[in-house]
Parts: C-alpha cells; structure tokens; sequence
C-alpha cells in the first residue's frame, strides 16, 4: 500500500488549506514547482448526458411520503463517514441504509436534506463531497483525494444520476447550525451534523424519523422486489461453488467456504451482505458462528448462512446444512427432515392477512411435536409451547424482515412488526432449526454436535408467497441428489 503524503485532516474541513504532510513520509514538502505542474495539463473528465439510476423513480417516491408524514420539518438523513480499521485505514464504506434508501447514493460523507416549502412539501437537496480539487492539490495531496481513492462524480454528474439537486456538503455544517424552526435527524451516522443539529433536535422527534424509515421499507416496490432476487440468484451460485469445493475446504479449513462465497459476492455483487456463517461440524450449534476457522470433516455435516449483496444494497439470506461427504447419516437425516418438516409449515404460514407471527408459531409447533416423539421432551405438546420448553434446542426466533439490511426494518415498533399482519411485497426469511450442543448431556449422545437451519427468503404475493431461493434443493433426498451432479 503506497506510503507518502496525506493529509492530517479530513478534506471536507479544510477545503482550502494546505495539505500536511503525513509524519515520517519520504518528501519533506512540495515545491512550488512540483505544485504548478501538478496543477495544469488535465483533461476535462467531466461526464454530460448520464441517465438516471434505475431506482431514481423509486427513491422520488419514497421522499415524497416522507414529506408527507412530516409536513414543515427540516428533515437530515447521513450517509455516515468512513470509520477507521487501524490508524490510517478505513473499512469499506457502507451507506447508511435510510440514506441510500432515500437517494440511491452509496458515497461517504452524503447527506439528504428535506428543507420545507411551507405547512406541506419540502425541497430536497442532497449534499456531497465535489470533484477532489486540483488547484489547492487536494486530489494528490489529500488521503481522500482521487489518485488515492479514484474519481467520484462532480455535483453536476450526481444530479444527473440521482434527480436530486447536488450541493457541496463542505457548507452544509454550517448552514444547519444557523437554521430555524423543527428539525429531524437520523443519528449514529455524523457526528459532524450532528453536532451542527445539537441544540435543535431531540432524541424521542429523531427516534420518531427513524422509526418511520424503518417501518417505509417493509413492503418492497418492484424495483426492491428485483434487487433481492438478483442476491438470491447470486446466493444459490454461490452454494453451488462451495459444494464444489468442499474437498478443499476438508484439506484447509472453513476459511475456504467463506472465501469461496466471498468471491462469488464480490464478483457479482457489492459485497457479503452479513458476515458469513460457515459452521462445520459442532460449529453448527453456534448460531453465529463468523470464526470459521474451524476443520471441516467427513462425515460432518456444514451449516452455511450466507448471502450476497447487491450493488444496491440489497442482500439474500439463505441457510443450507449439507454432508460434507454427500450423505446424510441416519441420524442427521432424522434431524434434518425434522427441520425441513418445519420450515414446510412455516411456509405455508406466509400469506397476506397472516399475523408476522404464525409461520413462527407453525414451525416451532412441528419442531415440539418432534422433540416429544423423540423423548426428549415429556408433552404434552401445548404445554412445551406455552412454557417454551423446545427453545433449549430450536433457539430463535424463526425468520425476520429482508431487504437493504439482513434483519430489515429493524426500528420498527413492535405492532408494526412481530405483532403486525403480513401484506403483499413483504419479504422475510423462514429458518427454522434444532441444535444440540456438543456437551448437552440432556440428549443422546448419537445427537450431540448436529445444528441444522434451513433458510429460505420468502416473499409474500397476492395470492401466498413465493419463494425467492426455490433455485437451492430443500429435502435432503434432493440436497444429497444436487451435491453429487455438482461434484461430478
């Protein structure tokens, strides 16, 4: 990774001053000379007649309710800023999922502003970071700058793509601070704005936006609906390149699954949209194992949890747990139709004017049912739900809202969302499991280390559901049947 000057301070708060020089770099300075020839002999890049982004219809629309429901409020939604990994590195930057819902920008330091035209209405403006500048130096001189991190689009570029009019975000500080009457801001993203904001919010009205935000992306619009099959699809190719592989992961470790998927993610997506879970073994019974560091044996059986992200940050969330070696043992197979006998029920569950808690209630019911006949549990079968006794092996809860965030509309109240009715466009997982612990003594010990989820992204329609991820076999006769064409 290059090594030499960047500045100290972030561009966007000293758009004119001069860049300092990174401590212990290899130049003590630039000359004046070295500044003048960096400063001429540029061609115009500047890109004219660029069409709209495919979501730009889509993201007018969601403004126009949010103006709606909050007539005569100046209303700030972040993007967020870059966070730091170790001392001079960032992560990789992701929007802030109501930022980029609203505008379909993905760019650090963003920020959408409502301004108000009255008692109803409001003007949207989005402010960004403009073209690095090349007459201070900024875009070779600044660690942001654009030889250092590439080109980002000019004000006039960002109008074109989002239909929202551009400004530089380098004023806009200062402008929300001298600013009157109510306002609302999505916090945890900039504590620059909000900083700027500190003496004209508070916490229950911004709680207020956020929860409106997040309860808006519960039903998904065409486009939403497009987008998260576009991450299914590229979900299920990337299941098909681990089975392929998994020779090698016996040969390696975990680490080979999740890097395998990672590839298929980035290759055809943004990124993983959650860290991904691939439990071999007694892992399985983690439920967020992210290690994956573990061996991967013969005869075991894998628990991968994963799912790619879209460029426009949508993300699948799918779970299989197959053979390592092709073939289910008795007792995994035992266990594993358990589970697919209760995600069936689940399914079936998903339908328009179904309670959010029925494909639950419906798969944690076969699971009892299950563990009653298996003498682990004494029934009868109502009184192990009423008193939740199976949740010492089924564990969670059994699915949860999709979209730009794996556990979607997250802020939601409670009516709105577990205790809320399920209508068309909603999109949510069903994954229901059983996972005994390798040290459970309560069990036989034939049970002891198998974990099984299986995960599906459902989406409900008119007249039911349908299943985003169909494209990935359920059954373990078909899991075991898709493993052996793919090994060849």
């Amino acid at each position: 990774m290059a090594d030499e000057l960047t500045p100290e301070t972030p561009e966007e708060e000293q758009p004119q001053k001069k860049h300092k020089q990174r401590k212990n770099g290899l130049y003590p300075g630039v000359s004046d000379e070295l500044a003048e020839i960096m400063r001429t002999g540029w061609a115009d890049t500047e890109l004219h007649g660029l069409e709209p982004i495919a979501q730009a219809g889509h993201t007018a629309d969601r403004r126009a309710a949010l103006s709606a429901r909050f007539p005569g409020e100046r209303l700030v939604v972040p993007a967020g800023r870059l966070k730091t990994r170790s001392n001079d590195t960032e992560y990789p930057f992701r929007a802030s999922t109501e930022y980029a819902y609203l505008t379909g920008d993905q760019t650090e330091n963003g920020v959408l502003v409502l301004e108000p035209t009255g008692e109803a209405g409001h003007q949207a403006a989005i402010y960004l970071l403009p073209r690095s500048d090349r007459e201070n130096g900024e875009f070779w001189l600044s660690g942001q700058g654009e030889l250092w991190v590439g080109r980002r689009h000019s004000l006039a570029e960002a109008e074109q793509l989002l239909g929202i009019p551009a400004k530089d975000v380098r004023e806009l500080p200062e402008a929300l601070a001298e600013a009157t009457g109510p306002v609302r801001v999505v916090r945890a993203h900039d504590s620059v704005i909000e900083s700027a904001l500190t003496d004209k919010v508070t916490k229950e009205r911004d709680e207020e936006l956020r929860v409106y935000l997040s309860e808006a992306r519960a039903v998904k619009d065409a486009f939403e609906i497009g987008e998260l099959q576009k991450a299914v699809d590229s979900t299920v190719r990337g299941f098909e390149d681990v089975v392929k592989v998994l020779d090698k992961a016996e040969a390696t470790s975990e680490r080979y699954i999740e890097g395998t998927f990672f590839l298929r993610a980035r290759v055809e997506g943004n990124d993983v949209g959650y860290g991904t879970i691939a439990a071999a073994g007694a892992h399985a019974c983690t439920l967020h194992w992210v290690r994956n560091d573990g061996a991967v044996r013969s005869g075991d059986l894998l628990l991968l949890d994963a799912g790619v992200e879209t460029h426009s940050l949508y993300t699948a969330d799918v779970t299989r747990t197959l053979p390592i070696n092709g073939t289910y043992t008795d007792v995994q197979r035992k266990v594993y139709d358990a589970v697919y006998e209760a995600q069936e029920a689940g399914i079936a569950a998903v339908k328009p004017g179904a309670k959010f808690r029925d494909f639950h209630d419906a798969a944690q019911h076969v699971l009892a049912e299950k563990l009653v006949e298996w003498g682990l549990l004494e029934g009868p079968v109502e009184r192990v739900l009423e008193l939740g006794l199976q949740r010492r092996w089924t564990l969670h809860g059994t699915g949860h809202m999709l979209g730009m965030d794996v556990h979607d509309c997250a802020a939601a109240r409670t009516e709105a969302y577990v205790d809320g009715t399920l209508e068309p466009g909603m999109c949510l997982t069903v994954e229901p499991g059983l996972y005994f612990q390798a040290d459970d003594l309560t069990v036989p010990e034939e049970y002891r280390g198998i974990g099984v989820r299986i995960e599906d992204d459902i989406l409900v329609t008119e007249d039911g559901n349908r299943n985003l991820s169909a494209g990935l076999p359920r059954t373990s006769v078909e899991v075991e049947a898709w493993m052996a064409q793919l090994k060849g």
